[in-house]
């Protein structure tokens, strides 16, 4: 349950309200962020809308595991968990797939991308702030949207680095850096959400 004063129901209900919203948020940027990182050959931004993606998915679980008991809760989280570090090694893939064969990413683009996945993401962390004390699935919902916010300040970095240097490597330096987040994260959640599993088995 989150921290506030409520009752168990309201807080439910204000838990529910809460995810719906970042589930909205993080499947849009998903989309746009993508198609912008498609155009602009930009692994910074592709990982970072696969991190979004993660996100959506991870909200809608922890959607689900409202008002459930702890141990639905920490297999929500468990299947969070998977999804980020699965993501997570895709971002790794796409990186060195352009590593090989090139790439041309385009810093105004990523800046502009950036700075909008940012206050779409600064929004996210207000909202989940509230019930960052609650439950395993909302832990995992604030470590994700906290990572996200670091990782769009990596991408906005990365976008001017790439206009002042000329270069395509920062781009690439902070896709992989957003990727090892995005399994970091994942691996955090997981052992989160075994702690909880066994606590709630010896209660």
């Amino acid at each position: 349950m989150s921290g506030c004063n409520c009752g168990t129901e309201q807080a439910d209900k204000l838990e529910r309200k809460t995810l719906l919203a970042l589930l909205y948020i993080n499947a849009f940027m998903f989309v746009t962020e993508l198609i912008a990182g498609l155009l602009a050959q930009s692994t910074g931004l592709i990982a970072d809308s696969l991190d979004m993606l993660a996100d959506a998915a991870v909200y809608g679980l922890s959607f689900y595991a409202v008002g459930k008991g702890v141990l639905h809760q920490a297999k929500a989280a468990q299947i969070s968990g998977y999804l980020q570090v699965i993501l997570g090694l895709g971002v790794l893939f796409e990186v060195v797939r352009l590593l090989l064969f090139g790439s041309e990413p385009q810093s105004a683009l990523i800046i502009s991308i950036g700075a909008v996945a940012l206050v779409a993401n600064i929004i996210c962390l207000v909202l989940i702030s509230k019930h960052r004390d609650g439950g395993v699935h909302m832990r995992a919902s604030w470590i994700f949207s906290t990572n996200d916010v670091i990782a769009n300040l990596g991408v906005i970095l990365s976008g001017v680095l790439v206009a002042v240097m000329g270069s395509r490597f920062p781009d690439l330096i902070v896709g992989t850096i957003i990727s090892l987040i995005v399994i970091r994260g994942g691996i955090n959640i997981l052992k989160d959400a075994k702690q909880t599993r066994e606590s709630a088995k010896c209660a």
